[in-house]
């Protein structure tokens, strides 16, 4: 399996602190890879290096060409006061004109073109989340970044968007890496788990990282609970490693 992110011995240190510590991770061609740890593990940071927003300190970060990547952050800040429709923020965000058809595309794809001229201050968390999902979808990219992207949504909101998110990759063939703290749902919606702290603890398949001793320190063993994987396709692959 070909691979469009490789991190080999990467290190990150600021302010003479390490932050992340010779991190080896791949991602590979269509695959959904899930980065977890508890706060202060360095997920972010990790997540920095990926899009190339800082440097290693040690260590290099392999991308495929050509790389086009959509990142949906947490949240975006938005004055209250502006006057503004989701159409108008999908605009905004991009460099160039975009075509109206464009813009419901990506929001059908989230099942949200219904979203199209409804005011930002009237969207609910999940609502918010899809619209930050298409205006990453506008990217057309080949991988989808998402730092933490069912924050604030209820359990049922959090199940529909990562069921969600299988589908993207299934239809868009591109490869998702996302960071979050929803551990029961994101297992049974991934191919790969990344269990981080500071340096990785432990990786791969979900069922295989939720019955490793790192996994059961960091999160207790009262966090395992039963979950069904329901992917189809095989894990395995030039680009799944333990580490």
């Amino acid at each position: 399996m070909s691979c469009l992110i490789h991190l080999d011995g990467v290190t990150y240190q600021h302010q003479h602190k390490t932050i992340v510590e010779d991190i080896h991770l791949k991602v590979g061609l269509s695959e959904i890879v899930t980065i977890i740890g508890p706060n202060g593990a360095g997920k972010t940071t990790l997540l920095k290096l990926i899009l190339g927003l800082i440097q290693p300190t040690a260590g290099t970060v392999w991308r495929a060409q050509p790389l086009q990547i959509g990142y949906m952050p947490q949240r975006i800040e938005i004055n209250p006061l502006l006057p503004l429709t989701v159409k108008g923020l999908l605009e905004l965000s991009q460099p160039t004109p975009i075509l109206d058809s464009d813009l419901n595309e990506a929001l059908e794809r989230v099942k949200g073109a219904y979203l199209m001229n409804q005011s930002l201050q009237t969207l609910s968390g999940g609502e918010w989340q899809r619209v930050l999902l298409a205006r990453a979808l506008l990217r057309q990219p080949n991988l989808l970044v998402l730092d933490e992207p069912a924050q604030g949504v209820d359990i049922i909101g959090q199940t529909e968007f990562y069921q969600l998110l299988a589908n993207l990759r299934t239809d868009l063939k591109c490869s998702i890496i996302l960071v979050s703290h929803d551990l029961h749902l994101v297992m049974a919606a991934t191919d790969k788990v990344i269990c981080l702290n500071r340096h990785i603890c432990c990786s791969g398949h979900p069922e295989m990282v939720m019955n490793d001793p790192h996994y059961q320190q960091l999160f207790g063993i009262s966090s395992i609970a039963p979950y069904i994987h329901h992917h189809d396709h095989r894990h395995d692959g030039g680009c799944h490693e333990s580490v």
